[in-house]
């Protein structure tokens, strides 16, 4: 190559030495070409990727319990770009895309109040009354005998009276014809653990008597409605007496007649009642007719259970 050759513009030295202006911008253009393409290729994989997330945020959001526990502060724009009003709970109103409005179940129909039915009436008490008579015991415990109330008189003379103590208080001493007399010769004996005033005895013979024709003693026991069994231990001295047994409000009567013109006799009457609550049971017993002397009807004690 002549020197000529080598100085002239566009000569072979021209073409094999340093790159010219136009092959540089080619390759600028290639290079930028490539870079968009690697960006637009990481932008796509950046879309896909936000898509999916976005699908699966919504996919775990639409399920009631996600959207009901879901809580937006105070005053946040719903999706419709307005606060929660007032009196609505914060974030309501949100909508997300492609899902329904919470469904609240149907308020339960009220069940209707059955009325109470009035109270049954009470059935009436239907009136009871039998009496009986026996022999007196020895020894008769007035506590045993007695489980709701008991009576004893004449322990420490006419006017001493005995009651059993936290008892019904159901027997009472009507009081009767003719002066109270003490005496401590009954053939038969009693005794109790729970009296008042004088707590516990553990035998006596004693007891009130009154005489004369007519005269006697006057008891009464309260009705409950239920039946009831009381025992009386009584006498009499030379006299023939009676026993009147009957319910103040009515129903049926009984009378027993007990004679002993030469000397003493002591009975025990049963009696068994049921009276309405209110009414009492009535017991008289008295001198029908004495035999000389201060003929007399006696009264021992009496017992409720």
């Amino acid at each position: 190559m002549t020197q000529d050759e080598r100085g002239r513009p566009g000569g072979r030295a021209a073409t094999t030495g340093a790159p010219g202006p136009e092959r540089t911008r080619s390759a600028m253009r290639r290079i930028a070409r490539s870079r968009r393409r690697r960006r637009s290729a990481v932008e796509a994989l950046t879309a896909a990727a936000c898509l999916a997330a976005l699908i699966a945020y919504l996919g775990t959001d639409s399920g009631p319990e996600s959207r009901e526990g879901r809580v937006l502060p105070a005053g946040a724009p719903t999706a419709a770009g307005r606060p929660p009003g007032p009196g609505e709970p914060a974030g309501a109103g949100v909508a997300s895309p492609g899902l329904r409005p919470r469904q609240r179940p149907p308020s339960p129909t009220p069940t209707p109040s059955t009325p109470t039915p009035p109270s049954a009436s009470p059935q009436p008490v239907t009136p009871v009354l039998t009496v009986s008579r026996a022999d007196v015991p020895p020894m008769v415990d007035l506590s045993t005998v007695g489980a709701r109330d008991w009576v004893h008189w004449g322990l420490s003379g006419p006017g001493s009276l005995v009651r059993k103590r936290g008892g019904s208080g159901e027997i009472r001493d009507q009081g009767g014809r003719g002066a109270r007399e003490g005496f401590d010769a009954n053939p038969e004996y009693v005794g109790w653990r729970d009296g008042t005033p004088t707590t516990a005895v553990g035998s006596t013979a004693t007891g009130v008597t009154t005489c004369g024709d007519g005269n006697g003693f006057a008891l009464s026991v309260a009705g409950s409605g239920e039946l009831r069994t009381v025992h009386v231990y009584a006498g009499l001295w030379m006299a023939r007496s009676r026993l009147d047994v009957r319910l103040s409000g009515g129903g049926p009567a009984r009378t027993l007649r007990l004679e002993d013109p030469h000397t003493s006799h002591t009975v025990q009457f049963v009696i068994r009642f049921r009276a309405p609550k209110g009414t009492r049971l009535l017991i008289d017993w008295t001198v029908e007719q004495t035999f000389g002397g201060c003929g007399n009807v006696g009264l021992q004690a009496a017992a409720l259970r």
